[in-house]
């Protein structure tokens, strides 16, 4: 009988995803004692009322394309007729279309419309592909998509980060070379299982080679259609050519060396009669015209056309989630150096000045401003209203990203004009395609009184953080700009959209709300305070009133500097939100406060500290605990006053009790708890009234009170890393986990320092380690950032290499690393040079930066900015001291700088060549961050879900993810992480429910969204191919699952090194599969590294340690070595009898077990003496070596990563059978 699960949570539904509601307000009154209902109930009805519709109305028709048989499409009705164009554009057999309408019943269907919309339309209905006349517009992207379509099997986009391509490399290890799924073939695969893997991956290996990274299949080759596609010099054709519908001319040399011009008209492409020095555009013979380019070279070259379907075969076979684009570009770190081909597309797009318009809409420019305050002010009643309104704002912003992405990149490398060319380079602004970019300097002193030029970088990603808070609020009538910030090339740029009407008048005559000088002048607007009230409960800003420039009282509801601008459009926008949360005490940029108000629990960390800026902000999850704190701890303190006195006190008594109560939280009402911070009470210039001085003094002990908090319980909080709920891999983890629990990265130091005084320091190892990396290379960040800014732009890989090589390399002396291709080794070819010489790259200020001087400097930064001391001379002590790998530390500042280095095995150990050459550095891409907006119904139902599975209810937490995915995708496309993890968690309910399939299918394509959205070497997507070989192993597949556990801890190896947590659940998997694959020495060698770890990072006496020696056991009894299994089972029995007492199971089932071991040591003993005695006796029954069952073993393997089921006897089936059936049967009533 198939396990049925009664009750079961695991890590994966308990860890809160990085899916989180708006920010709410939390009110307790006590007063208000009604029943709610539960959260389930509440989602039920939005599921049931809402969503039905949309997982219900998918239907197939029949496409009918020209000259081919029609074939069926299986359709959503939320389709659009353009998405279904967009769809027959990717689909096997209309793929080289792309100028066509659609047509149902002789009429054209209009591209905006949904399908369900249309009259007429229902199951079997044919709609036809009718060929459209080109423009020059529709002749260019035709000429895009086939060049997209002839590389589509080229991961060189994804290399170059272009066109929202990414890798993913799981096929690799699902599917054979035919292309077939190796998940459909599950017979007996032991025979033909390759256990062994490569050295590097086996324990104990100190080699982490970079080729692996990035593999190729044996049989993998270029599938090349032509020689050559470009553009023909002839463009564009003349007048007269115009007159005959010619749009564009084209060169083409096929495979077979036959070159061929090509004519683009309206009617389609055909052969002119042109050569490279004779124009002549008439018609060449034979004449054919094809409205498509494909199917004329398919007939003129043989090559091509056998080509172009090989290519189609593979292209097809590949999974969707590999082929689509992303909706935001994702850069590796690390790529091989690829040959540079000829593309005519690529050219084009460079070198027709189209710079700052689409592709898509090519001579026109976007107003973004109005683009996306329109879609925010789409209607928002039904779910099929917000549905789209928040489809059309992801889509908008994912557009912005990518052009302010372009734009800075284009101000950076000197593309633009600026404003103000006669400024200094730093100063300067730009408008391009609609779009202002400023850098992030102190501009004419501004930020003079926060910090200077660090508080100006700083303040652009507060000011985003703000965007992204306003934004999530969603209050209706209350404008954001669209905003990203790039890090390119050492210098930040700040990309935002224009108010209207903002660039004709200063921005002081502009402004209606907050103040431009901190304080000196305040201005007032009743419509902004009105919209900020609204916001100010759910971001707990408190309302407060200000003096202006004439000492009168200016009420505000914001930080002082957020300024409120109503646009010629009538909207009234706010923009500089950078004091939207409020300040960190802990870190001032000025020694003028109090020590007599510091908390004692500041004073005993050594805070306050000075700080580069003064905009060091708490973060919001900080405030939601800080108040989830607070209430919960007067709440103690006063309920049983209050109950106690509650039937004996009248009315005016009880409420005096709730106000004490009230009083005693902080919070800004007398009824209910209701807890706010004034923003503005630690600005400088901010003056307030005399009245207001005790409320003041009040908020200050409240900011207080928070920063003591997050020294006092949220860094100490970090224990619970002991129980491995969170277990960071890399610094992009680490920050994840510090940012959940509101702690600020500034707090390393203080992070390291409380890891030093732990009595389980050990335990935590891990955890220092990844902090002290994370604050050398962020230290070695900001050293990077002003150290690129003063190299001329020939000299980049030389300046980033000799950067990189100081940073990490061994070798002290760099001979190369500084040449300059320019300059001639022959001394007769320069006396011969009467040209002005280049100057030499080795005199620039950059080249004369030595090793000990760089980590001089990062010593200086790491106490400066992170309060922490490295006692270290130099890098290699740290790295020698703190088991720390330099290919680890060269991926963290790789991604963190934007910098990409070749694919190729680097020599860190030498003492006498630099690391790096110039050639190694293959390019730098822009860091980007930007606003993320998401679904916010689906949010909730993925909220509810996570409560009805921690309850136990996993058939409802499967329907409501279910729901979440499709509004998910609906809003987002598939490939974005909000999808990923909803495929992660239905993928894990189906598993426990036993569905393996469904479980593999759903986790298949959660790897691949990894893969593609985060990167191959994520550690959620090392988590992802974790989860994926445990349930291919229930499928029976166990070659796969055996790969996908090779890739996942070659992966951990080379991002964070063999001694981590997630090794030891690696490895205990690998040894299990081997186990089950009867590779024992294998096996051993997994388990055994398992077994030291897990003493390690679990505790030699925790359950997770016995179970090592149960599962060593097990092998070494399958090996006939029963003194070593006895050793272990013994040790792992004592565990259980201590920990769990001997009534559990576990510790009876270890004792049974140990009965079973010594009986067979004892037949096996008795076959040996028999043997050695010589003496002839009755014959002794051989000593049986157990084979391991697959059904055990995956036992095991879930035991090992945290799955609990409960087998349930008929009865108790039949009992939930019965629930499950009555809860169907209410549900259906609902929905009637």
């Amino acid at each position: 009988m198939k396990p049925v699960t009664l009750f079961s949570v695991d890590r994966l539904f308990l860890a809160a995803a990085h899916v989180k509601a708006p920010p709410n307000q939390i009110e307790e009154s006590l007063e208000d004692d009604r029943p709610e209902q539960s959260d389930v109930d509440k989602s039920k009805q939005l599921s049931i009322r809402d969503i039905v519709d949309l997982q219900e109305t998918g239907f197939t028709v029949r496409i009918q394309p020209p000259g081919t048989e029609s074939f069926e499409l299986q359709v959503s009705g939320q389709l659009l007729v353009a998405e279904l164009h967009q769809v027959l554009m990717e689909h096997e057999i209309t793929c080289h279309r792309t100028c066509f309408s659609l047509h149902l019943g002789g009429s054209p269907l209009d591209g905006l419309t949904e399908l369900r919309s249309i009259q007429g339309i229902q199951d079997g209905a044919l709609i036809k592909v009718v060929e459209d006349s080109y423009s020059v517009r529709d002749a260019r992207l035709h000429l895009r998509h086939v060049r997209d379509l002839l590389r589509s099997l080229d991961p060189a986009d994804a290399y170059n980060g272009v066109n929202c391509s990414s890798l993913s490399y799981l096929s690799f290890y699902t599917r054979d070379k035919d292309g077939e799924s190796v998940g459909n073939r599950r017979a007996s695969e032991k025979e033909s299982v390759a256990c062994r893997p490569p050295e590097y991956i086996l324990p104990g290996c100190k080699d982490r080679p970079l080729t692996p990274l990035q593999p190729v299949r044996d049989d993998w080759k270029p599938l090349q259609c032509l020689r050559v596609l470009t553009m023909s010099s002839w463009n564009p054709p003349p007048g007269n050519r115009k007159m005959h519908g010619d749009l564009m001319y084209l060169n083409v040399l096929t495979m077979e060396d036959r070159e061929l011009n090509i004519t683009s008209s309206t009617r389609g492409f055909y052969l002119n009669q042109s050569t490279a020095f004779n124009f002549n555009p008439k018609p060449a013979v034979p004449k054919i015209l094809c409205h498509s380019l494909v199917e004329l070279l398919s007939q003129v070259s043989p090559a091509f056309r056998k080509t172009f379907s090989a290519l189609q075969k593979k292209r097809v076979q590949q999974h969707p989630y590999e082929r689509i684009a992303g909706p935001f570009q994702v850069f590796t770190w690390i790529a091989p150096q690829g040959d540079h081909s000829l593309d005519c597309v690529r050219a084009e797009e460079t070198h027709t000045s189209r710079m700052g318009q689409d592709e898509h809409t090519a001579g026109q420019s976007r107003d973004w401003n109005e683009e996306l305050q329109g879609c925010r002010e789409l209607t928002r009643n039904s779910l099929q209203d917000r549905l789209h309104r928040e489809r059309s704002i992801f889509k908008t912003n994912s557009d912005f990203v990518e052009a302010a992405t372009r734009g800075a990149v284009a101000v950076v490398d000197g593309n633009l004009m600026p404003l103000n060319p006669g400024e200094a380079p730093h100063m300067q602004m730009f408008i391009w395609n609609n779009l202002f970019f400023s850098l992030g300097f102190d501009i004419s002193e501004h930020y003079s009184p926060l910090g200077g030029n660090t508080a100006a970088h700083a303040a652009a990603i507060c000011d985003l953080r703000g965007a992204q808070a306003y934004t999530s609020v969603d209050i209706e009538g209350l404008h954001t700009l669209g905003t990203a910030v790039v890090d390119y090339r050492g210098l930040r740029v700040i990309a935002q959209t224009i108010v209207p009407g903002i660039l004709e008048k200063n921005q002081e005559q502009s402004v209606v709300y907050g103040s431009n000088d901190y304080g000196k002048t305040v201005f007032t607007h009743p419509r902004f305070l009105e919209l900020l009230d609204k916001t100010s409960k759910p971001l707990r800003i408190q309302r407060h009133q200000v003096l202006d420039h004439r000492n009168s009282p200016v009420e505000l509801c914001s930080g002082i500097e957020t300024k409120g601008i109503l646009g010629n459009d009538g909207r009234p926008y706010i923009l500089d939100l950078l004091r939207t949360f409020p300040p960190d005490l802990n870190f001032q940029f000025s020694e003028t406060e109090e020590r007599g108000e510091v908390p004692k629990e500041c004073q005993s960390f050594g805070y306050p500290r000075r700080h580069h800026h003064s905009l060091a902000n708490l973060r919001s999850e900080l405030i939601e605990a800080f108040v989830q704190h607070r209430l919960l701890t007067v709440i103690v303190i006063n309920i049983i006053q209050y109950f106690v006195s509650y039937f004996t006190l009248v009315e005016f008594q009880r409420r005096n009790v709730i106000m004490k109560a009230c009083k005693a939280v902080g919070s800004v009402s007398d009824s209910c708890f209701d807890i706010r911070f004034n923003p503005n009470v630690c600005s400088p210039g901010v003056r307030f009234s005399s009245e207001c001085v005790e409320e003041v003094q009040r908020q200050r002990q409240l900011l207080w009170d928070g920063a003591a908090f997050l020294l006092s319980n949220q860094i100490p909080a970090l224990r619970d890393c002991l129980d491995h709920t969170a277990v960071p891999v890399d610094g992009a983890t680490l920050t994840s986990v510090l940012h959940q629990r509101g702690v600020n990265v500034r707090y390393l130091g203080t992070l390291l320092r409380e890891l030093d005084r732990m009595e389980e320091r050990g335990r935590l190892s891990h955890i220092q380690r990844i902090s002290i990396s994370e604050v050398i290379i962020r230290s070695a960040k900001h050293i990077f950032r002003t150290y690129l800014q003063d190299v001329e732009p020939a000299a980049f890989s030389a300046a980033v290499s000799h950067f990189l090589n100081c940073l990490l390399s061994s070798s002290s002396c760099f001979p190369d690393s500084c040449s300059d291709e320019l300059l001639s080794r022959r001394r007769s070819r320069r006396r011969r040079s009467h040209g002005s010489r280049v100057a030499l790259l080795t005199d620039s200020v950059w080249a004369k930066l030595t090793p000990s001087e760089l980590w001089g400097r990062i010593r200086t930064e790491a106490g400066d900015y992170y309060d922490y001391t490295i006692d270290s001379e130099s890098i290699d002590e740290v790295l020698e001291k703190h088991s720390l790998q330099r290919i680890s530390l060269l991926r963290e500042m790789a991604i963190k700088t934007g910098i990409q280095v070749q694919l190729r095995e680097y020599v860190f150990e030498s003492r006498h060549r630099p690391v790096f050459g110039e050639e190694d550095v293959v390019n730098m891409f822009p860091v980007v961050k930007h606003l993320k907006p998401t679904g916010t119904d689906a949010t909730r139902l993925v909220q509810h879900a996570q409560v009805a599975v921690q309850q136990g209810l996993l058939k409802d937490g499967y329907e409501l993810i279910s729901q979440a995915l499709t509004l998910f995708s609906s809003v987002c496309g598939v490939l974005h992480e909000d999808v990923c993890m909803c495929l992660r968690l239905l993928g894990r309910i189906s598993y426990i429910l036993g569905e393996y399939a469904d479980a593999l299918s759903h986790q298949e394509r959660a790897v691949m969204s990894s893969e593609r959205v985060q990167g191959i070497d994520h550690p959620q997507t090392i988590q992802d191919y974790t989860h994926l070989a445990l349930y291919c192993f229930a499928g029976g597949r166990l070659a796969t699952s055996l790969q996908l556990l090779y890739r996942a801890r070659y992966l951990t190896l080379l991002v964070i090194g063999e001694d981590h947590p997630h090794v030891a659940l690696l490895d205990s998997m690998l040894g299990l599969v081997l186990h089950g694959l009867m590779e024992y020495e294998l096996s051993l060698k997994f388990l055994q590294n398992a077994f030291i770890l897990t003493s390690k990072y679990h505790g030699a006496t925790s359950l997770k340690h016995a179970h090592s020696h149960h599962l060593l056991a097990t092998v070494y009894e399958s090996k006939g070595e029963f003194r070593s299994a006895l050793q272990h089972e013994k040790e792992a029995y004592s565990i259980y009898k201590s920990q769990v007492g001997e009534d559990h199971d576990s510790t009876k089932e270890s004792s049974d077990y140990l009965k079973s071991l010594t009986q067979q040591a004892v037949i096996l003993q008795k076959a040996i003496n028999h043997i050695y005695s010589n003496t002839p006796t009755s014959c002794i029954p051989p000593p049986k070596f157990s084979r391991p069952s697959l059904p055990t073993i995956l036992q095991q393997l879930n035991l090992t990563c945290g799955i609990i089921l409960i087998p349930l006897s008929a009865k108790e089936i039949a009992d939930l059978r019965t629930e499950l059936k009555g809860k169907t049967t209410k549900n259906n009533t609902e929905l009637d």
